[in-house]
């Protein structure tokens, strides 16, 4: 596994929470309250098991290429749902830093922003990766070039 984020353990914590918004808030009323619950976390889980995270908003592309569910255009939460995605040392840490006293009541406030409640599902990382720098690739195509043709 190549490390994509810089310390993360292999045997580390993905949690992912969707956010649906309800009709009345915007993007901005999310990213603002999204900021000082992540700033928190940074703050005060930093040296308790927090390794990173990210949050990314859904553009409204759906892959024709990658999807095998019809040829959409567009999804229709296209600015409206956001993914949070933490990265964490352990399911435990993750536990811990909720409980905080810091912590709820920003919590609190980007859940009165959610149209379909929250449920924080947590993962167990089985592979991560970057891409390739421009010799890398070319040294992988090369090499996969030459297995194949002593396969044949």
């Amino acid at each position: 596994m190549s490390a994509l984020i810089e310390n993360f353990p292999h045997d580390g914590v993905v949690t992912v929470n969707r956010v649906i918004l309800k009709p009345e808030y915007t993007v901005d009323d999310l990213q603002e309250r999204v900021a000082y619950l992540c700033e928190n976390v940074k703050t005060y889980h930093s040296d308790t098991g927090f390794v990173g995270g990210f949050v990314s908003l859904n553009s409204g592309n759906i892959s024709n290429e990658g999807s095998t569910v019809g040829q959409a255009v567009e999804s229709p939460l296209k600015g409206k749902e956001a993914l949070i995605v933490t990265f964490w040392k352990s399911f435990e840490e993750h536990e811990q830093s909720h409980r905080s006293e810091t912590f709820q009541p920003l919590f609190q406030k980007v859940l009165e922003l959610c149209e379909n409640g929250n449920e924080e599902i947590a993962y167990e990382m089985l592979w991560s990766g970057k891409a390739y720098s421009t010799e890398e690739a070319e040294k992988a195509r090369q090499a996969k070039a030459a297995h194949i043709q002593e396969a044949a």
